[in-house]
């Protein structure tokens, strides 16, 4: 904290916040950024500490595929439901198996810490695969680009960015 209060954002929170607001200015929606503990950011534990349904939360997760090179893509699908890795991703991926990239391989390829990651800031090769159950959503909680901050945001300002895909049975 600096000696007014407020966060000290990162670099990474600065360009995420800023392709948050692009995004939601062009939609005309409204978005929140939500300090966090990075100690609560893991979403169970966020929802838990936070008060927050787990309903209104989704994960982004990067997948990989287990073919030399891999292939990633990152997944967006509520908190309370699961990826389904081992089918559509996978079948996605063009890949024989898939599986949940590693802490390293996030890191190295967004920038961005398990806990963190958000879909308003990836790399423009990391295709974005939104489960279509996200829209039914009024607003959803998303990580915010590190484990400080999560944004809350209508879905619609997920499937508007570049490369998003919203995909049926993404997960289950």
């Amino acid at each position: 904290m600096t000696a007014d209060g407020s966060a000290f954002l990162t670099a990474l929170e600065r360009i995420v916040t800023a392709k948050l607001a692009e995004v939601t200015a062009t939609l005309g929606i409204r978005a929140e950024v939500l300090p966090c503990d990075p100690e609560l950011a893991d979403t169970a534990a966020f929802c838990a500490a936070y008060g927050y349904s787990l309903d209104d939360s989704a994960n982004t997760i990067l997948v990989a595929s287990k073919s030399d090179p891999p292939r990633f893509a990152a997944c967006v699908a509520l908190a309370n439901m699961r990826l389904d890795v081992n089918g559509t991703i996978r079948r996605r991926l063009e890949a024989r198996k898939a599986s949940f990239a590693s802490a390293a391989d996030t890191v190295e390829l967004t920038g961005m810490e398990i806990g963190g990651v958000t879909p308003f800031g990836l790399p423009a090769a990391v295709p974005l695969w939104i489960d279509a159950a996200v829209l039914t959503r009024p607003e959803v909680i998303v990580g915010g680009g590190s484990r400080s901050i999560k944004i809350r945001v209508a879905p619609a300002a997920l499937a508007a960015l570049p490369g998003a895909d919203v995909v049926d049975e993404l997960a289950r």
